[in-house]
């Protein structure tokens, strides 16, 4: 009977650690920390061994240039999602802190005037859903600045942490802007306003270029649904007619 309590006070002294702030002997090492690379992983010290060169450098680094994700094999969507034509200058290194990103020598957010259409096709279908993410988006990414109503005057503006710096322009000021702007203006970040490619995705970025429109056109998304208003009015008004001549007989 003497043997289970000395088998069990074996297995668990050597467990004891006098630094309070040791999980103690880790019996399978592999079961805990795994010996694959993974993100924001503190590599500095492994298994009791200790790397002062790696302590508290995060794992995660950008992926190697032009690498494509596969997003999938709808045409119109892997088009959406390749790498930018237009890219942001060198510059945007220091000011943005884009360090590793596909830039160019020189800022060529100028040269997308010309791109006026959104690849993200938005149509009476589908607008209410699209205009819908973008709200989220907005509300989570922008809204802090740009304000709920795209006035420029967000909860982060109105508290005067930017000082004289913060001053955002309202969106209905900007409606000359092409969609490529936008998109690059969101994309690589202009100004003030930091980059957002690493936190959202192109669909998104072009998602969020719609919602940014609603505040710039009236009606925006809602176009073609008007159309088919009057369309459907006007079918129905020669009906009408007829049903008031056949009652005049």
């Amino acid at each position: 009977m003497m043997a289970l309590p000395l088998l069990g006070a074996i297995f668990l002294l050597p467990s004891c650690e006098s630094d309070p702030d040791s999980p103690g002997k880790e019996f399978m090492p592999d079961m805990y920390r795994s010996p694959a690379i993974e993100t924001y992983v503190d590599y500095g010290e492994i298994r009791g061994r200790e790397n002062k060169g790696l302590k508290s450098k995060l794992s995660a680094r950008q992926t190697p240039k032009y690498t494509i994700p596969f997003v999938g094999t709808d045409e119109t969507h892997v088009k959406m999602m390749m790498p930018n034509r237009y890219k942001a200058g060198k510059a945007w290194e220091a000011s943005h802190g884009l360090f590793g990103w596909d830039l160019s020598e020189k800022s060529e957010y100028e040269m997308t005037r010309n791109d006026t259409v959104n690849p993200y096709k938005l149509d009476a279908s589908n607008a209410k859903r699209i205009l819908a993410e973008g709200k989220a988006l907005y509300s989570s990414m922008c809204m802090h600045c740009h304000g709920e109503k795209g006035d420029g005057n967000g909860p982060m503006i109105q508290s005067g942490a930017y000082g004289d710096l913060g001053v955002v322009p309202a969106y209905k000021s900007l409606d000359t802007l092409s969609e490529g702007k936008i998109f690059h203006s969101i994309y690589y970040g202009k100004g003030y306003m930091g980059a957002h490619g690493s936190l959202l995705n192109k669909k998104e970025i072009w998602t969020l270029v719609h919602y940014v429109r609603q505040f710039q056109v009236d009606d925006y998304g809602k176009e073609e649904e008007v159309a088919e208003d009057k369309i459907e009015d006007s079918e129905e008004k020669p009906e009408s007619v007829e049903t008031e001549e056949e009652d005049t007989k």
